[in-house]
């Protein structure tokens, strides 16, 4: 590994050494690959990495269209956690958290992972009994998770509004202390550096503009920087995933809509944990440098603008101040938009497509920055053995002709 002297850095850092080392190759297009991945997120990227790790496949190569993390993965609020309702979607949810849990040390790679908790508020009778519901949910699946009562819930959060005289008064929260946020962009460096030391080859600037199918079988892409032949392909591009489906010849079930966020300038620490609340709508974290990251639901329009609209940031931040008055003096500091999928049941496809020997991995809708590693585990299972690994299995496509939906609106509480 290479060493930089303070100077060293200090020049650099100014515009006068001689360039920092890269993470990552930056290498030409080959004329065929074993495994293409359509999609240099933190999904593609896992999924290029852990087929190499588990499987030995490293003749692979992941397309970008732009830069690395430069879609979803670098436009989310990093939230982390798994205490999902139904079983299938805990299953996936925890086998990510757990990979989470020990990616820093596997990727040697600072993934800023911290576990400070999330809390579920609730405001009525009704959700007092659905988080009581889904803690038990939880803990039958091995999931932590518990319940607080009102007492509880604000001295864990001592900046809530804890008055009773408010539309809604909190009554209590469910929690899950595992859970927590890390480093959007960070996911995405890590696993592209690990994957690039495996061989595979991350070409960004590169996008898709055909899909070559010989009869039902997928046999390579054309590209922005030539055509590549290839034995598989999987299309990990959220937000567009429908875009590409298209280009194979399919339809798929899902929704395009604009996801929208912000940050307040920063202040001393105040919140050590993740607050959430779907009758006021809203969630807050508070970074390391000191800014409150705050989001809520989706705008109701379909749109793959990395944009929203005016009315979903004053009603985030009269949800805010509503509950956290201390907050109604702080000025935004920024807001962002990514393109979240969604489909009908709030779960997301993975696996097979009508199209042999192409894969996809879509339809995460707001909750795929917390999926990552698991996601990116078991498609890569999938690609390599052709057939669904275990976890992924309830997610195919083929679900919404057998109608074996897996409802995760409830459960996915203020969008995330």
């Amino acid at each position: 590994m290479r060493r930089y002297s303070f100077v060293q850095l200090l020049r650099n850092a100014i515009g006068l050494g001689d360039g920092w080392q890269q993470a990552w190759r930056s290498p030409e297009p080959k004329p065929a690959y074993d495994v293409v991945i359509v999609g240099g997120g933190g999904h593609g990227l896992a999924t290029a990495y852990y087929l190499a790790k588990n499987h030995g496949v490293t003749n692979v190569a992941v397309l970008e269209k732009g830069w690395l993390g430069g879609g979803n993965t670098g436009r989310n609020t990093t939230v982390v956690r798994s205490n999902y309702l139904w079983d299938e979607s805990a299953g996936i949810y925890e086998h990510s958290l757990k990979l989470w849990e020990g990616l820093t040390q596997e990727l040697n790679f600072n993934l800023m992972f911290s576990q400070r908790g999330l809390v579920m508020l609730a405001h009525t009778e009704h959700e007092l009994n659905e988080a009581s519901r889904r803690v038990h949910a939880n803990r039958l699946n091995g999931i932590d998770a518990e319940i607080l009562s009102r007492e509880q819930t604000l001295a864990f959060v001592p900046i809530l509004n804890g008055s009773k005289d408010i539309r809604y008064p909190v009554m209590g929260s469910s929690v899950q202390k595992r859970a927590g946020i890390a480093r959007h962009d960070a996911i995405a460096w890590g696993f592209a550096r690990a994957a690039d030391a495996l061989g595979v080859d991350i070409i960004q600037n590169c996008e898709v503009t055909a899909i070559r199918r010989d009869g039902s079988r997928v046999v390579g892409l054309d590209t922005t920087r030539g055509s590549i032949d290839a034995r598989k392909v999987g299309l990990v591009a959220a937000g567009h995933s429908s875009v590409l489906a298209a280009l194979a010849g399919f339809r798929l079930p899902i929704e395009s809509h604009p996801l929208q966020a912000m940050v307040s300038e920063p202040i001393k620490p105040v919140l050590d944990t993740v607050v959430m609340s779907g009758t006021v709508h809203v969630y807050v974290s508070q970074s390391d440098k000191g800014e409150l990251v705050i989001g809520a639901g989706i705008d109701a329009y379909n749109s793959y603008a990395q944009r929203g609209s005016l009315p979903i940031l004053e009603d985030i931040a009269s949800a805010m101040i509503e509950l956290f008055p201390i907050v109604s003096r702080l000025k935004v500091l920024r807001s962002w938009g990514g393109i979240v999928d969604i489909c009908p049941d709030a779960s997301p496809i993975i696996g097979k497509t009508p199209v042999e020997g192409l894969f996809i991995n879509c339809g995460w809708g707001t909750g795929g920055f917390k999926a990552t590693p698991g996601s990116g585990w078991v498609l890569a299972d999938t690609i390599a053995n052709d057939r669904p690994h275990p976890l992924a299995a309830p997610f195919s496509l083929e679900r919404f002709t057998s109608g074996r939906l897996i409802d995760e609106h409830g459960a996915a509480a203020v969008a995330h």
